[in-house]
């Protein structure tokens, strides 16, 4: 459609037009740029969106020249033509002015990077990576990969780290987000996925949302929720803050952070007591009942209220609520996860529905909320520091063998299992690992205690980063390879359901860039082990996938890329290909342990690893914002989703004394930041809030604690001591790092001065922004 002349607008009768019509189109309304929006010979390229792991579906627009220029909402079953403002804009990557589109190197920190040829820059990092382990040992060498990856380059990274590196030294980012859930689903069930496909919450009597704002942070997955109250189902959510759907819950829990595990044994102390539990199920499909019961009997609500700063009758009324449901269901995310007791706090949830019987129905299960787009697939084929393709464990001699014969290497050349992602920055401060390669991933935002991880990765004595963005940490490194986005290679990611979805290519890449791919594969080539690393595509990779996963409990042999693109997704474990897959786990009674038990297990609380004190009274807890995604180095340079969060901001009760937008110092042991206020009710007087999508001197990750979960190994998050205090004048915002010769974007460069906190709507406050 073209804009019309103004003066040539037809009169509107004032009889049927709406009030104000007439004057808006005698007025000539139409936009001033009078635009267009003619495209001759338009493609849609289905697809999936890059960002979180609800994995909407969407259309990519590709003009006439093979570019990508818009996106559509796609009637997928998953989304419904529905897409947040992420997905949104998230074809504005594509092909955006700040794109990396030539490697560049430096010999040094000190020296500015310079383009290089790609022969140079391969050279170059073979070299450094010889040097390395002929002087250091193979293990010298590291490789960090990222959970927003493809699965076939997930599975590249665990091989290329194993087989051409030779190295032990292999970890992920979703180290970060999803390994508590994982530990708790293999101790408990012998998975690692959720029981329920997002379907299921259409049917629930009862759903309860714990440490999950997922208004915010999977917007679309809010109708299923919406849906499931339009039936009648009640809703609980577990929350210190008062997000968008706990304003909605029949229910909102808002306990202290950290204390998480002592609230869901007495809820489970309740069911015991007043005789809700399902005995007959209980004594069917579990091992450990006896023991839990006898634990949560030490934590009635009285004892517990105390800890979690919640009433008493409240820990009673959602006992009651949950197990008087016919069907109810619990889904959580990384509000109970990144903890040091992430794992045993899963694990608490877990034994509430199976003690009520609600494991395996439809409408009656369990379910992880995946934060990244990858995050349930990226753990599921070898970059994980224990695991080996189809969730094999490195350390069981059987699995071992079975992925050595695949890959063609001798038993004794598999490396043992290393070490986590924030256990390798240790390494590299006390130069143990020397040189690393980053994959998709930007610690220098994302990781815990900033201080610590800039000092860890400037002890490296090689660091090469693949990126098509030059992100915070890539702006550190010697190396950065230029590689795709996700609309310029095709390849599949398991959402939060476990459901494995194709992604298409939509574009050419630009002149200069590579696949991930071919990165990994042509330095495997020059390290000598071209021959384990033939993959023209992610097509091929994708075949020696499905083979290294049959008969594993994370079986994709039976999915291919032609049923993906039938069926719009396939559910794991799908042993063959006219398997069906399997959305819904342990219909049939029966878990992935040998004795098909659920085994249930004891959890006693314990407090936070950093501790409370007179300096240090308050809880800060960070977390997502709708307009952005992890360390925001996509988002940070789409103009509209700056434009809407320019920044980030403290959330404070008004009990503190504080006005909108008054500059507040929070203070740690590990530092202090300057945010402007977000005055709210919506949060406990006892804690603060700052979203985690920027560096410092505005990073919320320079203030957090690197305490780790002793099983998961995932940092410590969503709690630390904190004070705050008055402050002169808010920190600035730094603008996104550029390649050599390129400005800033100035869309977004004029927003992100703006001193003040979001508008209310999304920041949740209670005063007006003057």
């Amino acid at each position: 459609m073209t804009a019309t002349d103004p003066s040539r607008a037809l009169p509107i009768d004032p009889s049927v037009a709406p009030p104000g019509t007439r004057n808006f189109r005698d007025a000539g309304g139409i936009p001033a740029d009078r635009w267009h929006a003619d495209q001759n010979e338009e493609t849609l390229v289905p697809t999936h969106c890059c960002f979180c792991g609800v994995q909407c579906g969407m259309y990519l627009r590709v003009d006439r020249a093979g570019k990508v220029f818009g996106v559509e909402p796609r009637n997928h079953d998953i989304n419904r033509m529905r897409l947040c403002p992420k997905g949104i804009n998230a074809y504005q990557q594509v092909n955006h002015p700040d794109r990396l589109t030539s490697p560049l190197m430096r010999r040094n920190r000190d020296e500015p990077f310079r383009e290089v040829s790609w022969e140079e820059a391969l050279d170059h990092t073979v070299a450094e990576i010889r040097r390395i382990q002929g002087e250091y040992g193979n293990d010298a060498f590291g490789l960090l990969g990222g959970a927003s990856l493809y699965s076939e380059k997930t599975y590249l990274v665990g091989k290329f780290a194993r087989v051409a590196l030779k190295s032990k030294h292999v970890d992920y980012n979703g180290r970060l987000c999803m390994v508590s859930a994982a530990g708790a689903n293999k101790l408990a069930f012998g998975i690692d996925r959720a029981g329920n496909p997002f379907s299921d919450i259409l049917l629930t009597d009862c759903l309860l949302i714990a440490g999950s704002n997922v208004g915010e942070c999977f917007p679309v997955m809010t109708q299923y929720l919406w849906g499931a109250r339009d039936r009648g189902a009640t809703l609980i959510v577990v929350d210190p803050r008062q997000t968008a759907v706990a304003r909605t819950a029949d229910v909102h829990v808002a306990l202290k952070p950290g204390t998480d595990s002592a609230f869901f044994n007495a809820v489970l102390h309740v069911i015991v007591a007043e005789g809700l539990t399902d005995e007959a199920y209980l004594a069917a499909h579990t091992t450990g009942w006896d023991e839990v019961r006898a634990t949560v009997a030490e934590y009635p609500p009285s004892r517990s209220a105390s800890i979690c700063g919640v009433p008493e009758e409240q820990i009673v009324q959602v006992a009651r609520m949950f197990a008087g449901a016919g069907r109810a269901m619990a889904w959580h995310a990384r509000g109970v996860e990144h903890h040091s007791q992430g794992v045993e706090n899963c694990l608490t949830i877990i034994n509430l529905c199976t003690a009520t019987g609600n494991i395996g129905r439809p409408g009656a299960g369990y379910g992880t909320i995946t934060g990244q787009g990858n995050g349930q697939g990226g753990r599921e084929h070898g970059q994980k520091s224990d695991l080996l393709p189809g969730g094999r464990s490195i350390s069981d001699p059987e699995h071992r063998r079975q992925i050595c014969e695949i890959w063609g290497i001798e038993e004794s050349e598999l490396p043992a299992a290393g070490t986590s992602m924030m256990e390798m920055v240790w390494q590299m401060q006390r130069a143990e690992i020397r040189g690393l390669i980053g994959i998709c991933n930007n610690p220098f935002v994302s990781l815990p205690n900033y201080a610590t991880v800039k000092e860890g990765y400037d002890t490296l004595q090689f660091h090469a980063q693949f990126d098509f963005f030059l992100s915070e940490t890539a702006a550190n490194a010697h190396v950065v390879f230029p590689v795709t986005v996700w609309a310029e290679d095709e390849g599949v990611m398991a959402n939060a359901e476990a459901r494995v979805v194709k992604h298409n290519k939509a574009q050419e890449p630009p002149a200069g860039v590579r696949t991930d791919t071919w990165v990994m594969c042509e330095l495997a080539r020059r390290l000598g082990a071209g021959d384990k690393f033939a993959f023209p595509d992610s097509r091929a990779v994708f075949e020696e996938l499905r083979i290294a996963s049959a008969g594993t409990v994370n079986d994709y042999y039976g999915i291919t890329y032609e049923r993906l693109e039938e069926t719009g997704g396939i559910a794991w474990p799908c042993p063959t290909t006219d398997h069906p897959g399997t959305p819904r786990l342990f219909e049939d009674g029966r878990t992935y342990h040998p004795d098909g038990k659920i085994h249930m297990q004891v959890v006693e609380w314990h407090p936070p690893m950093d501790p409370y004190s007179e300096e240090y009274p308050l809880s800060l807890t960070t977390g997502r914002t709708v307009a952005h995604f992890l360390s925001g180095n996509q988002t940070r340079r789409l103009g509209a989703l700056v434009e809407q969060t320019p920044r980030p901001w403290v959330e404070v009760h008004p009990s503190h004394g504080f006005r909108n937008g008054d500059p507040v110092r929070v203070v740690t042991r590990r530092g202090s930041e300057v945010f402007p206020a977000l005055v709210t009710e919506a949060i406990r007087p006892d804690t603060v809030f700052v979203p985690y999508h920027w560096p410092v001197p505005t990073a919320a990750n320079a203030l957090t604690v690197d305490a780790l979960d002793p099983r998961s190994k995932i940092p410590e998050y969503k709690v630390c001591a904190a004070r705050i205090e008055a402050a002169e004048r808010v920190d600035e915002v730094p603008a996104p790092p550029t390649a050599p010769g390129q400005l800033a974007y100035p869309e977004t460069q004029v927003s992100r001065t703006d001193p003040l906190p979001p508008t209310s709507p999304q920041g949740r406050g209670t005063a007006e922004r003057s």
